[in-house]
């Protein structure tokens, strides 16, 4: 919601995930968290966007470190994870059930959350890839948060978006995602009960 009263605090939502939100190898204001609550706030939210990325982090880590993050509140969560755990080929089962766990959570402490997807690189066969690919949409459902599908999208497989690793978005790349899932941003503000 608009801050109506200049005494309103502001939303506080936490941008929850691994290098792509931390923004790895990114001065701090070029980060994912930064660039958001900079185009929120140009397009009138009083918002304020906690930047809860830890490079290298996976679900199992993420979990572990649930606590402590959320332990001063949240008004909504942007949950950015499953990256890693792809590029290790760890089990999607494993993956799910610690992704499961965080919504579960979250959804006890009755803060808003938007799902943010990852997909399975090709490398890793149809198999994995359909157990993996799913995990996203079903668990949204489950929980009724909204979802934007693929964090990557129209950055991944462009080199002029990515760093020379040909994973991390470079500053233009973090661009992208904002505008690609500002939307679903909005949406979950408007969710947002106070």
């Amino acid at each position: 919601m608009l801050a109506t009263t200049c005494d309103a605090k502001p939303l506080r939502i936490i941008a929850f995930g691994d290098s792509l939100t931390s923004g790895y190898l990114l001065p701090a204001q070029a980060s994912f968290p930064s660039k958001l609550e900079k185009v929120l706030k140009e397009r009138g939210w009083d918002v304020e966007i906690i930047n809860a990325g830890v490079s290298g982090d996976t679900t199992s880590g993420g979990l572990e470190r649930l606590e402590w993050t959320i332990s001063e509140g949240a008004d909504g969560f942007i949950l950015e994870l499953g990256a890693n755990d792809m590029l290790r080929g760890l089990e999607p089962k494993l993956v799910r059930q610690n992704l499961d766990a965080i919504l579960k959570n979250l959804e006890a402490r009755k803060i808003t959350v938007l799902l943010a997807g990852m997909l399975a690189s090709p490398t890793f066969g149809t198999s994995y890839r359909t157990n993996f690919d799913r995990i996203y949409p079903e668990l949204a459902a489950q929980y009724k948060a909204r979802l934007y599908p693929f964090f990557l999208e129209g950055v991944m497989g462009d080199s002029s978006l990515v760093m020379a690793d040909g994973l991390h978005p470079n500053a233009n790349g973090i661009d992208k995602i904002v505008s690609g899932i500002l939307p679903s941003v909005e949406a979950m503000l408007k969710d947002i009960k106070r």
